[in-house]
């Protein structure tokens, strides 16, 4: 399998012969106001798309986690083809459909895409109040023979949902949404530096990669903070941080 980080959460996956787009953000750098109550007031996406000869504009399945901004936006509702098979979580669907997509399937459970299933996992995006307030999050699991089973863990922070998604598939990738991200009050919303270790620890064998760092202006743990944590936990090294771009085959 190959895996690119094209910007934020957005992922290109060469995986069982498909080429899978997962949660697209396309907007052009500073076309959205930053999200409100947060440390800053920087515009989003804080960068440009990469420069890059994928073409993630033409994918041959489209996986949303969630539909908040950072991860579907109206840039990938315009320029992506009505017609890409799409899943999403359950409740989502009209988002989709509404934009003219016309292949459309919430996955409740499990879903077989051509040779590649895909399980669906959830978690929590944010504790307490504002947690409830950010609504459901998902991620999904990905099998089939001769690639590694992968999982996308998606807007969740460390806690039983990716604990039991772990266990339960014993994933030998795992992608983590990081930067920290949070509002003026209350806890972290996505996985911080701390959540990262843990990710880590419960699956030692496993490549992690970090994403969802440095593009957006909620997230506060930026690539370095992470990279400095980690050798601070003798983790140096051990957790792939893709820059925008960057890829990696396994």
């Amino acid at each position: 399998m190959k895996i690119q980080l094209i910007r934020n959460a957005t992922l290109w996956l060469e995986y069982g012969g498909l080429n899978i787009l997962v949660d697209p953000m396309l907007m052009d750098a500073e076309s959205m106001p930053g999200f409100p109550n947060t440390p800053n007031d920087l515009r989003n996406p804080r960068v440009s798309l990469p420069e890059t000869e994928t073409d993630y504009l033409n994918p041959d399945l489209l996986v949303v986690t969630h539909t908040h901004p950072d991860h579907w936006d109206e840039a990938a509702a315009k320029q992506l083809r009505k017609d890409i098979p799409l899943l999403c979580q359950p409740g989502d669907e009209h988002v989709f459909t509404n934009a003219g997509f016309t292949n459309v399937t919430a996955v409740a459970d499990k879903h077989e895409h051509h040779s590649v299933r895909f399980a669906r996992t959830s978690g929590h995006h944010g504790t307490g109040e504002i947690g409830k307030r950010m609504g459901n999050v998902s991620g999904f699991v990905l099998e089939t023979d001769g690639e590694p089973i992968t999982y996308i863990a998606g807007d969740t922070i460390w806690c039983e949902k990716p604990a039991e998604a772990i266990r339960q598939y014993t994933p030998e990738v795992i992608v983590v949404n990081a930067g920290g991200a949070r509002f003026n009050e209350g806890d972290p919303i996505t996985m911080d530096e701390h959540d990262v270790v843990a990710v880590k620890q419960h699956a030692p064998s496993a490549h992690v990669i970090a994403v969802h760092m440095d593009a957006i202006n909620h997230c506060v743990v930026s690539r370095a903070d992470l990279a400095n944590h980690l050798a601070s936990e003798q983790l140096d090294g051990q957790v792939l941080i893709p820059l925008d771009g960057e890829s990696f085959e396994f």
